[in-house]
């Protein structure tokens, strides 16, 4: 290249540097430069957990500590061919999402129970949601035995007695409580112990699999979003293969449902709520609304039913000081006498065999609640 051609070109590349130096932007108005935002440590309010490990055990004690750590959820027992002194290696971690308990878990072999006597003294009617990332497990109820594997989403009602087995397995749980699916009229009663696959599932469990890897970064904000998304997620996976395909008719079935249980619920303690004031809130006949309640033995029954729940639940809370008496009162109960009787029909039991369980470990209860959180005080108040 000719030199003086070369001189041109430096001298025009000087003269644009030279004027982008001095060039000043003009506005009709003044610019004001808005910072980003970002997270601090500080601002992060970390989720609440609960982590268990047996090997901080000695092998023979290994079993033990798992036992007693699950007792609020299940009866554990060994393999027949296993035995105490071989050790037992597990490790859990819960995480509070402040309406429902996901619980990461891998374990030995073991065999589990929900007995009758369980469930006639536990407040706990929650829906348990597995899914298998290993392993495989059996569980029986009413003698039909269902087969859970890695891929599949299991249902179960801790409201019912079951049993069942599970090969060293690692898995990962949801704890939901049953009002969660209120705004849907409730999950089907038929999806207690069910397994269930397909795409929809698939959807489920990859969402699941995010919320494990991103619970050290979740905040407290984000739980009721979560919360929400899941219980859209179960439901819509559940119903369907359940009920089938759902017609014009049965959806606003649903809604009249889901109406229905959150009146009742918020009226639970006033001698108004009839199902005449029921019919009048949805606007509907006393025929159709008998029709919506046919399955839970009639409105009647439904609302005598969750007065006991109520009731039950708190007689089995250890701060709760009031007397029996006042309770069924709270509870539109006409007289102590006819709430004692509908109780021990109810749940084979009276609210003083309840009171009576309850204060038993009343206090080594109040103490671990005033000390740290643990897996029972979790479960019991889920959902309140």
């Amino acid at each position: 290249m000719p030199r003086r051609k070369a001189n041109a070109m430096t001298r025009t590349k000087i003269e644009s540097a030279s004027e982008q130096s001095n060039f000043v932007e003009r506005r009709r108005w003044p610019r004001t430069v808005q910072a980003p935002f970002y997270e601090t440590i500080a601002d992060r309010e970390e989720l609440a957990s609960l982590s268990f490990c047996t090997s901080h055990a000695a092998p023979a004690h290994q079993f033990s500590a798992w036992r007693e750590h699950i007792a609020p959820l299940v009866d554990a027992r060994l393999p027949e061919t296993a035995r105490s002194g071989d050790g037992f290696t597990a490790k859990q971690t819960i995480w509070n999402l402040e309406g429902v308990l996901l619980i990461q878990q891998e374990a030995a072999p073991f065999r589990y129970e929900r007995s009758a006597g369980k469930v006639r003294f536990s407040a706990i009617d929650h829906w348990q949601v597995t899914f298998l990332r290993t392993g495989k497990t059996w569980t029986s109820v009413n003698g039909y035995v269902v087969e859970n594997e890695p891929g599949m989403m299991e249902i179960r009602a801790l409201g019912c007695p079951f049993y069942g087995r599970t090969l060293g397995a690692k898995s990962v749980t949801l704890i939901m409580p049953c009002d969660l699916f209120a705004d849907h009229g409730g999950l089907p009663g038929t999806s207690n112990n069910i397994v269930l696959g397909g795409a929809r599932v698939k959807l489920v469990s990859n969402y699941v699999s995010f919320l494990e890897a991103n619970l050290s970064r979740l905040t407290k904000d984000d739980l009721h979003g979560v919360r929400q998304q899941l219980e859209e997620m179960i439901f819509h996976s559940v119903a369907p293969l359940v009920n089938g395909h759902m017609n014009g008719d049965r959806s606003s079935e649903i809604g009249l449902m889901a109406k229905a249980r959150r009146f009742i619920q918020s009226s639970i303690g006033s001698s108004d709520l009839t199902p005449e004031a029921v019919s009048r809130e949805l606007a509907i006949s006393r025929t159709k609304l008998y029709e919506l309640f046919q399955a839970s033995g009639g409105v009647l029954n439904y609302i005598r039913r969750r007065r006991l729940l109520a009731a039950r639940a708190a007689l089995a809370d250890m701060s709760n000081g009031h007397k029996i008496a006042d309770i069924a009162k709270d509870l539109g109960f006409e007289s102590a006498a006819n709430f004692s009787r509908a109780f021990t029909h109810e749940f084979g039991y009276s609210p003083s065999e309840v009171r009576r369980h309850s204060g038993e470990c009343k206090t080594e209860h109040l103490r671990s609640m005033t000390e740290t959180p643990t897996f029972d005080s979790w479960l019991n108040t889920l959902g309140l």
